[in-house]
């Protein structure tokens, strides 16, 4: 399984897009600080502080899902099973844990950015400084959703198998259906894996679900999804 899991960890660093999608985050994080801390006003609530610290994990359910569907938009994943001797859902786990860690390291560049460029320009404001505590438990909140979002996205990559389609998908999800679902059903909507996220990450307050509940919701989400997608990979042909 080590050396299963070293060769997918390869394979997830030195992808092209890798590179554009760690580029992608610190540019958010670096736009997301500077608009916030910057140029949004006054921020005299911890709650809202706390979202200039924050990221935007759905560019890795999208990394992960692009990078695992990739696999057999190009047909990599039937060589890379019949080369490990390995049973079908087994790769595919070894392929979502290399995500996973990749997503730590990508999540905490990312992380280092917005906070780093946020906390100089939050100690203008007025109202409570955020304490090391509240910086410590945003970057704890990022971290975990950078981690479930990059698992999430590579189990749907494995389920949908198509890199262009699942972008389409996720996107108009994230950016069209979601923002109009909130202002009827708040609720609903936190108790998707976007909302969770969101709340996770500190870019949605003020919310009825708490940052724990919200870790404990995209977790589950990432579980039975993950599940759902070794059992079909178990029991279908991979070309």
């Amino acid at each position: 399984m080590s050396r299963l899991l070293r060769g997918e960890l390869i394979k997830a660093v030195t992808t092209r897009s890798v590179l554009g999608f760690a580029l992608g985050g610190v540019a958010f994080a670096a736009l997301n600080a500077l608009a916030i801390a910057a140029w949004s006003g006054t921020l005299d609530e911890v709650p809202e502080k706390e979202e200039a610290l924050s990221a935007l994990p759905i560019l890795l359910l999208l990394w992960g899902l692009v990078g695992t569907a990739g696999e057999y938009r190009h047909r990599t994943a039937a060589p890379a099973a019949l080369v490990a001797r390995r049973h079908r859902g087994v790769v595919l786990s070894a392929r979502i844990t290399a995500y996973a860690l990749t997503g730590f390291l990508l999540g905490t560049l990312t992380t280092m950015v917005s906070v780093g460029l946020a906390l100089p320009l939050l100690s203008d404001h007025p109202g409570p400084d955020l304490t090391s505590g509240d910086v410590g438990a945003v970057v704890a909140g990022n971290l975990v959703a950078f981690v479930l979002s990059a698992i999430l996205g590579a189990a749907l990559g494995a389920l949908i198998r198509s890199p262009v389609l699942g972008v389409v998908v996720l996107l108009v999800v994230n950016f069209a259906v979601v923002p109009l679902l909130s202002g009827v059903w708040e609720a609903g909507v936190n108790l998707t894996p976007f909302g969770a996220a969101g709340v996770l990450s500190r870019m949605t307050h003020h919310t009825t679900l708490s940052v724990v509940s919200a870790g404990w919701v995209l977790a589950a989400w990432t579980v039975a999804v993950t599940l759902v997608a070794v059992l079909v990979e178990r029991r279908r042909d991979l070309a």
